[in-house]
């Protein structure tokens, strides 16, 4: 059907402008024209493509970069260092008033992580652990799920749990993580007052650095 100038001059191993001279008196019909400009489109679309793919993986690799690098320099959590990061949360998200330990949030890891530094750093007997659950109304054909992800995570039954609290208000839009998302959960340690007190006297000492 025809080539580019630049096709040909590749082809014939001879500059563009030699063919741009030789070409110079021919006449392109309307179905030539259509052809080499949809061809331009192609290679212009491929080669944006290409370049995007080049991108996202040259981000890829600085991301798994830099995340190997933290991982090196953070080295391996000493218990010290898991009570100075419950510490921190805590401050950020859990009750200071009041005599309750309740610590709220929607990240899981976030939830794990605290679980852990109340386990492990306070020595909290999982018996002590009352969860709730805060999510949407529109959730409530998959609680049965939400349910069992949060007690799977934390090791904990699902009688252990309190009633779920539904939240009335009805989106304006059903969000694409909709079959992913838990809501938030409300980690409650009882008879917590003094384990409270004690995670607020740690507070006060990292206010002091």
């Amino acid at each position: 059907m025809g080539e580019s100038l630049g096709a040909i001059s590749t082809k014939l191993g001879v500059s563009k402008s030699t063919v741009s001279l030789w070409c110079r008196d021919i006449l392109l019909g309307l179905d030539q024209v259509n052809f080499l400009t949809e061809k331009v489109t192609k290679a212009g679309l491929a080669g944006r493509m290409k370049g995007a793919e080049m991108n996202r993986k040259k981000k890829e690799k600085n991301v798994n970069d830099q995340r190997e690098q933290a991982r090196k320099k953070m080295g391996k959590i000493s218990q010290r260092d898991l009570m100075m990061i419950g510490t921190s949360l805590y401050w950020g998200e859990g009750s200071k008033n009041g005599s309750r330990t309740i610590f709220v949030n929607s990240d899981p890891e976030m939830i794990r992580i605290m679980y852990k530094f109340f386990r492990e750093v306070h020595g909290v007997s999982k018996e002590l652990f009352k969860p709730t659950v805060q999510i949407n109304e529109i959730h409530k054909p998959r609680i049965n799920k939400v349910l069992k992800f949060w007690s799977f995570l934390l090791d904990l039954p699902l009688n252990q749990f309190g009633n779920t609290y539904y939240v009335k208000t009805t989106p304006k839009k059903v969000y694409g993580n909709y079959e992913s998302y838990y809501g938030i959960l409300r980690l409650v340690v009882n008879k917590g007052s003094n384990l409270q007190y004690e995670i607020l006297g740690s507070i006060d000492v990292i206010k002091k650095i």
